[in-house]
C-alpha cells in the first residue's frame, strides 16, 4: 500500500516527506494506522550517526495507533484495538524468559536490522528501491506501520491515543529505570541528570513512590521549573552553579540517573554517590570515553547501563496509561504536537529545548 513517510536520506540532513510503498503484512505481522508518534533522541542519534545505521531509512519508534490488519499467527490482538508500539524482542531467549526483554539476545537485529528478520524489506520508494524500515520493528514516522507480536501493546480505549506513543520508549525508559532498577524507598535520594523526557518521566515515577528528595540537574531554567512542578524537591542549574559543590551540599545521592551520555556528567554523577550508591547510564552522545577512579567503586558504588528501563512493556505501558488517567503521571505537560510536514521543526525544537517531547500527529 502507498503511505506517507518521513525518510532520512543524509547524515545530519533533514527528513523528506515522501510517498512510499509499505509491504503487506505477513502471518506474523500487524498493520497499524498511526494516530501519532513521538520524536526521540535515539532518532536524532541515527541521523547524526552516533548510532550508525545505513540510510535512507524511515525512523520513528514511539508509535500509537489503531490495528487495521492482523496476521494469522498473531494472538491477542484484534482489528480495531488501540495500541502503543515499543521495542521488539524474541520472547524465547534467556533474557526474555527471565522477564528482561529489553536485553533480548536478538535485540540488535530485531530493532536495528532495518529489514524483516528474513532480510526482506518492508518499505520501498516510488521507483521500487528498498528503503530501510522495521526500525524498532515499526518505523513509525509514517501514516502506517508494520509491527510484530512482541512490540504491540494493547491499551485502554478511553485514553487519548494521540498522546500515548512516547510511552513506547522515552517515558517508559525513564519511569522503568526508577521502578525496576532504582526501586527507591521514600528515604532514597535520587539525582536526575537531564530533565528531558526521560528525566521528567523518572521524576514523576519517583514522586509516585513517595521519594522525598529528588534532585533535578539541567542547564535550562525552564526545564528545571517544570521539574519542580512534576515533583523535584531540589534543582541544580549547571549554567550558574558548580555541580560538584551543589551535590556535595545536598549530601550526596543514593541513585543517580544520567540521560545525557556526556562523560563529564556521568563522572560527576558517580562522584556524588554515597557508599553503595548506583549510577544508571541511559543516554548516548558523540563522546564515548569515560574516566573514573577505581577506589570509590570498590567502596560499594556501582555504575550500570539501562536499556528501555529494564521493563516488560506489556506490563509497564498499561500501568503508565492508568497512572496518567489517575493524574499521577502527567506527561502531557512535556508534549507538543506537530504535523508530519513539520517533522524537521519538531526535531529542531527538541534540540533547542523548546519542546521536551514532540509528537507527530497524523
Amino acid at each position: 500500500m502507498q503511505i506517507q513517510a518521513a525518510v532520512a536520506r543524509e547524515i545530519h540532513g533533514k527528513l523528506s516527506v515522501e510517498t512510499v510503498n509499505l509491504a503487506s503484512p505477513t502471518a506474523d505481522e500487524i498493520l497499524v494506522r498511526l494516530a501519532a508518534t513521538g520524536v526521540c533522541h535515539t532518532d536524532q542519534a541515527i541521523i547524526e550517526q552516533i548510532m550508525p545505521l545505513p540510510l535512507p531509512l524511515v525512523l520513528g519508534h514511539e508509535g500509537a495507533g489503531i490495528v487495521e490488519e492482523v496476521g494469522a499467527n498473531v494472538k491477542g490482538i484484534a482489528v480495531g484495538d488501540h495500541v502503543v508500539l515499543t521495542f521488539a524482542s524474541c520472547g524465547h531467549c534467556h533474557q526474555c524468559a527471565d522477564h528482561h526483554p529489553s536485553y533480548c539476545d536478538h535485540y540488535a537485529p530485531l530493532n536495528f536490522g532495518t529489514r524483516r528478520p528474513d532480510g526482506t524489506p518492508t518499505i520501498t520508494d516510488a521507483s521500487g528501491s528498498a528503503i530501510g524500515g522495521a526500525f524498532f520493528a515499526q518505523s513509525s514516522f509514517a501514516t502506517h506501520a508494520l509491527a510484530s507480536q512482541s512490540n504491540v501493546v494493547k491499551v485502554r480505549k478511553d485514553a487519548p491515543l494521540e498522546l500515548l506513543g512516547p510511552l513506547g520508549c522515552g517515558l517508559s525508559t525513564g519511569a522503568g529505570t526508577i521502578f525496576n532498577v532504582a526501586k527507591p524507598t521514600p528515604d532514597t535520594t535520587i539525582a536526575i541528570f537531564g530533565t528531558g523526557a526521560l528525566g521528567c518521566a523518572a521524576i514523576m515515577a519517583a514522586k509516585s513512590l513517595g521519594v522525598k528528595r529528588i534532585i533535578a540537574i539541567d542547564r535550562v531554567a525552564s526545564r528545571l521549573e517544570l521539574a519542580r512542578k512534576l515533583g523535584a524537591s531540589d534543582t541544580v542549574d549547571t549554567s550558574r552553579q558548580n555541580l560538584a559543590d551543589a551535590l556535595k551540599a545536598l549530601g550526596g545521592v543514593d541513585f543517580a540517573m544520567d540521560t545525557s551520555g556526556v562523560p563529564k556528567l556521568i563522572e560527576a554523577a558517580v562522584a556524588a554517590l554515597k557508599v553503595r550508591g548506583t549510577c544508571a547510564v541511559l543516554g548516548a552522545s558523540s563522546e564515548s570515553d569515560l574516566h573514573l577512579s577505581v577506589l570509590p567503586l570498590i567502596s560499594g558504588r556501582s555504575i550500570r547501563g539501562v536499556t528501555n528501563g529494564d521493563c516488560d512493556p506489556q506490563e509497564l505501558i498499561p500501568k503508565l496509561v492508568d497512572m496518567y488517567l489517575a493524574g499521577t503521571f502527567p506527561f502531557d505537560q512535556l508534549c507538543a504536537f506537530y504535523s508530519l510536514a513539520e517533522i524537521n521543526q519538531a526535531f529542531a525544537d527538541s534540540q533547542s529545548g523548546k519542546t521536551i517531547k514532540p509528537i507527530i500527529r497524523f
